[in-house]
């Protein structure tokens, strides 16, 4: 029996050890996007702790040379920091002095947001998995070279082994994969109009890019959720997709898969039925990509509410007994805890009822499921108590525009003629940064924003010039139908021809910008057609006509994003506009909640601690400080207590850090570091650079 207890007790610590070393933990590195497997963006370091964070200095910045938005969340490994810039070049910096070591250019200019890497080790030799529009690219760790024996001569297109011709489908890495032991999980983004490919899940071999396995979104015949779709909807529905990124358990070998909506985003009646595995919460078996167990968060999204981010992974005591946990967050502001191993929720979930669609051909499910607990960490419903009372002004105008909406919270249908209230916005409550959670005190913290925006739809026009159409099936989705858009993020297309030379605009159509994917399924002819109405404002349009069905045309389409501004362009509800919430885990209840962000003009002006919209995530530290930037507009770079939500340093950075900050340690000295590019504020400037703090010496 002794000789039997030690060897269990050997292969314990063997497999905890070789948890680790495939998960990339370290005390002191950052190894992982969003810090480890778990998901968790947590660190262990406590040298910058509550009583000395306010002690910070700039150690060193680096300055990519380019200009635009970036996302990322940096790897450190050893004394390395690998990064991409804005165009997607890939980067890696002497960790303690910033200073380049090598760059990598692939000859591809990146347009899509770029959020991080991955990292794997034979033990010998590191390699690099990053994301290069649709190309996963391998690169040797040390001298940034491809590795020529994975795929084809170091990457693999991703638009391959999904459906039909591959060089029509699009498809982008934006956030990582993760490994597990010698495959790397991916997932993309897709185009959220038709055609778009399916959100395939799909493993890699990590040493050759061989497809090791793959697991269908959208279920082919025979495959458990096939009856959710209508009969043959595999071979022509597309999405149901993870652009989000996913988490690992690596001891029991299951990777936890969140994905976002079917398309089209706003209109179903080409996929009546709950539409498994879209807006689902998958748990796989990561040797094979069998389904373990799933929840559905939104039965047949036309409300565009994908799970934005990975689940972060925890462990708590509950009746005695330690529960191995997962904290999924939502663009609705709903936190769902489940069970990892079994999928059962911490909390009651409960399914309410909603009204029918009354849009002819569209049929919504009769019910929407949400948690008991936590209470949403975003408003659900907006009344005309809770309209801007900014200037007197601003709140008539806001009152009026807001008694011609339909608002009566979550998962109320789209009408025809008439715009919806989605409360929190297309963009959250929560987004792609996620949550951070202290594995010693059970505690989440997760910024929300909170926007007001709404949406309509209207009959699709079945005639009119081939490009019209072609507008109106792929661009009126971002852009309006009106194309006036919803600037910055999606910018007004109106008199676009008196702005970009005709190369400018076919370049960014063909490669995509920011939200904008690729437009790989627009042939020669199509591409010219729709060019020609893009720039009917100087040039005179043509008239042809083509079948819709070329287009994938709907029979109703969505007016477009509309954000519900002021006319000063503040948002027309009352503050908080955006919030940073802890909550404990083992309770559900709130242990603070605070204003997060500013409107610098405003301000000035004595109307401060409004809140704002924010991407990018929190980190937190075992030395009691929660470390987040992500604010649009205030440029700011901020500490708090983990405890109280006491802010206990700020700095202003050059351009808005929409991204999560990584924390490491060289030489006993740690580092906080951020990558600052703005881009989402229009009046505020646009860089490219990564800045490092460490206490001042």
């Amino acid at each position: 029996m002794k000789r039997i207890s030690k060897i269990v007790v050997f292969v314990s610590m063997y497999a905890a050890l070789w948890c680790g070393i495939c998960a990339g933990q370290s005390a002191t590195d950052w190894p992982v996007y969003n810090g480890g497997v778990d998901g968790d963006h947590y660190s262990k370091l406590t040298e910058i702790n509550r009583a000395n964070v306010n002690q910070l200095d700039v150690a060193w910045s680096f300055d990519t040379g380019e200009k635009g938005g970036i996302q990322d969340n940096p790897l450190i490994v050893g004394r390395t920091l690998y990064a991409y810039t804005p165009t997607q070049k890939i980067v890696a910096l002497d960790a303690a002095t910033g200073k380049l070591q090598w760059k990598f250019d692939s000859g591809i200019r990146g347009t899509q947001p770029a959020r991080g890497m991955t990292y794997w080790t034979d033990g010998k030799r590191g390699r690099i998995f990053a994301g290069v529009m649709n190309f996963l690219y391998c690169l040797d760790a040390q001298t940034g070279q491809p590795v020529k024996e994975f795929g084809e001569l170091g990457r693999v297109d991703l638009r391959k082994h999904l459906r039909g011709e591959f060089t029509q489908q699009s498809i982008v890495l934006t956030t990582p994969g993760i490994i597990y032991k010698d495959l790397i999980i991916v997932g993309g983004r897709n185009p959220e109009t038709h055609p778009a490919p399916p959100g395939d899940v799909r493993a890699f071999d990590v040493r050759t890019g061989r497809l090791r396995w793959s697991f269908h979104t959208i279920p082919h015949p025979g495959e458990p959720g096939y009856s959710t779709w209508p009969a043959g909807a595999w071979k022509t529905a597309g999405a149901a997709n993870n652009w989000a990124g996913m988490a690992l358990d690596a001891l029991r070998g299951i990777v936890y898969v969140p994905t976002g909506s079917a398309v089209f985003d706003f209109y179903g009646g080409d996929r009546l039925g709950n539409d498994l595995y879209a807006n689902t919460l998958l748990a796989l078996d990561a040797a094979t990509g069998k389904r373990l167990w799933h929840f559905q968060g939104v039965h047949h999204d036309i409300w565009d509410r994908d799970f934005p981010s990975p689940p972060a992974l925890f462990t708590l005591k509950r009746d005695g007994k330690t529960l191995d946990a997962l904290a999924q967050t939502t663009k609705q502001g709903y936190l769902y805890l489940f069970n990892r191993v079994t999928g059962k929720p911490l909390f009651p979930i409960h399914e309410h009822s909603y009204p029918a669609s009354t849009v002819p051909g569209e049929v919504t499910s009769p019910t929407q499921p949400a948690p008991e607990a936590p209470e949403p960490f975003a408003r659900q419903r907006l009344t005309e108590e809770g309209l801007t009372t900014r200037t007197p002004e601003a709140h008539e105008w806001a009152v009026k525009q807001f008694r011609t909406f339909n608002s009566d919270g979550q998962f109320v249908p789209f009408a025809v003629g008439k715009q919806t209230v989605i409360l929190p916005g297309f963009d959250g409550g929560a987004e792609w940064g996620g949550p951070a959670i202290d594995p010693a005190t059970n505690i989440l913290y997760v910024n929300a924003t909170e926007m007001a925006w709404t949406g309509g739809l209207v009959a699709a026009a079945h005639s009119g010039s081939q490009g019209a159409r072609l507008y109106e099936s792929q661009c009126a989705v971002c852009h309006g139908v009106d194309r006036e858009g919803a600037p910055p993020t999606f910018p007004s297309l109106v008199n676009v021809g008196k702005r970009l030379t005709y190369k400018k605009m076919r370049d960014t159509i063909m490669r995509g910008t920011g939200r904008m994917p690729p437009a790989a399924n627009l042939d020669e002819a199509k591409l010219a057609a729709l060019m020609v109405f893009l720039r009917k404002d100087v040039e005179p349009e043509t008239k042809e006509l083509a079948p819709a069905s070329e287009y994938g045309q709907e029979d109703y389409t969505f007016t477009g994003y509309r954000k519900f501004l002021d006319p000063e362009g503040y948002p027309a509800i009352a503050p908080p506009w955006g919030t940073l919430n802890a909550i404990d885990l083992k309770t559900g209840k709130y242990v603070w909640k605070i204003p997060l962000g500013e409107y610098p003009d405003l301000a000035r002006n004595g109307l401060k601690n409004t809140g704002s919209e924010s991407y990018g995530g929190p980190i937190v530290t075992a030395g009691g400080v929660v470390f987040i930037g992500a604010t649009v507009y205030d440029h700011k770079f901020r500490a708090f207590d983990s405890g109280t939500g006491e802010l206990l340093w700020e700095t202003d950075l050059p351009f808005a850090g929409v991204a999560t900050p990584s924390t490491y340690m060289i030489d006993g000295r740690q580092f906080v570091v951020i990558a600052a590019s703005g881009g989402r504020d229009p009046k505020g400037p646009v860089g490219g650079a990564y800045i490092a703090f460490a206490l001042r010496q």
